[in-house]
């Protein structure tokens, strides 16, 4: 029993890794981290395997596990703390693209944590309110206004991009605004 288990578990980690690593790089944005934040949420997926493959999308209790790690990851002293200097490892064939949407991730960087996540999880992991709100286990309301300010966030971000005075539909051309630049950002990682 115990060695099929693991036979199942090995085998979701293998098909979803290369998934839950982009959404962690959306998360903290550094590919090292993102490394790190998959190890935790995958070891603390083992823990509860049993739980978690009978759930109708193990998918969503695993990225769950990942986004729920990344917030109480920034919620303590040590990321505000420490900083890791040297040269940050990307995958060779992502690194071309990111670079192209450079200032986009610089955005979505800049949101505090939660914001982030967020959008995260309403834009490139297309979740509704509701299920976000399940996931970083706070309100429909909250998961509302995160996303508002993070928007508004980047909105004012990239306005200079498109011209002085608000942003409209007909300046924005294809996307909406912030909303499909982080889409767009986001397939451009290997999503959608």
């Amino acid at each position: 029993m115990s060695a099929r288990r693991d036979e199942d578990f090995t085998g979701y980690v293998r098909a979803r890794l290369a998934w839950l690593r982009r959404v962690a790089y959306l998360l903290c944005q550094d590919w090292q981290q993102a490394d790190d934040l998959v190890q935790t949420a995958i070891t603390s997926l083992y823990v509860h395997w049993r739980r978690a493959s009978a759930m109708e999308s193990t998918d969503g209790y695993a990225r769950t596990i990942l986004v729920r790690a990344f917030l109480s990851e920034r919620r303590g002293g040590w990321a505000r703390r420490v900083t890791l200097a040297g040269q940050r490892r990307a995958d060779v064939q992502c690194i071309a693209q990111v670079r192209s949407h450079a200032g986009r991730f610089r955005q979505l960087a800049g949101l505090p944590p939660r914001q982030r996540a967020t959008l995260v999880l309403r834009f490139y992991c297309d979740l509704n309110v509701d299920q976000a709100a399940r996931v970083l286990g706070c309100s429909a309301g909250t998961v509302k206004s995160q996303t508002a300010k993070a928007l508004a966030s980047m909105r004012r971000a990239l306005e200079p991009a498109f011209g002085a005075g608000p942003v409209g539909v007909e300046q924005r051309g294809n996307g909406a605004g912030a909303r499909g630049a982080i889409a767009r950002s986001a397939k451009v990682i290997g999503h959608g």
